[in-house]
């Protein structure tokens, strides 16, 4: 399975299937894409409605025939606008085009509906991307009944964690691998990821990438 970092949160993993997580492009100083070069996808899913992760999810969608997943309100916005959608919410679970998608608790604020994050069950592995958050002690919960195989946790501060409690949150989540986001897009939230991993040190192994870089995810 193929794991890309496009910039900011936005996650394109590949297997069996293609998936896109917060597809935040245009506007993104530092995406290693174009919504217009995204031709292939089986579902484009939004942890919650701010620009910098709605992003181009709806055009994605409608050129590629994608199914769009959200939390209820955000889903009824792609469905006016005709988009195949799926809405759901916290502490719910569907299955669309092959991938399983639990969602989960994210501390945050939203333009519309709630945020979220969002476990991603492809090709026997799961991926818990924490969209925006503060630290949460429910990021136990998710350690202990998802067990995920892989997280992205955003460390940029200010809007989301910093790297002091995005370390707290590896350890509560239980991740054995971890890929730092929302950082080093815009100056406001410019960290340093080798003081992110210098931090979990042993109890995840820290992937850092650049956007376009790819990540290839073993069972």
């Amino acid at each position: 399975m193929e794991i890309t970092w496009l910039g900011h949160s936005a996650i394109k993993i590949k297997g069996s299937k293609t998936v896109y997580i917060d597809p935040f492009l245009t506007g993104n100083p530092v995406a290693s894409t174009t919504p217009e070069e995204i031709t292939e996808a089986d579902v484009v899913i939004v942890t919650h409605d701010h620009a910098d992760h709605k992003g181009d999810s709806f055009d994605i969608c409608k050129r590629t025939g994608a199914t769009f997943v959200s939390v209820h309100e955000v889903a009824v916005q792609a469905e006016e606008q005709g988009i195949p959608a799926e809405g759901m919410n916290i502490g719910g679970t569907i299955e669309t085009n092959g991938v399983i998608i639990h969602m989960v608790q994210a501390l945050h604020s939203a333009e519309t509906g709630d945020p979220t994050g969002v476990v991603v069950e492809i090709d026997g592995q799961k991926l818990y991307h924490a969209g925006d958050t503060g630290l949460t002690y429910d990021m136990k919960i998710i350690g202990e009944f998802f067990h995920p195989d892989l997280s992205f946790i955003p460390i940029g501060d200010r809007y989301t964690m910093g790297v002091g409690s995005a370390t707290k949150a590896v350890e509560f989540v239980q991740t054995k691998k971890v890929i730092p986001i929302h950082y080093g897009t815009f100056p406001i939230v410019s960290v340093d990821p080798e003081e992110f991993k210098r931090r979990v040190g042993d109890t995840a192994e820290v992937i850092i990438l650049k956007p376009g870089d790819i990540y290839n995810l073993t069972a």
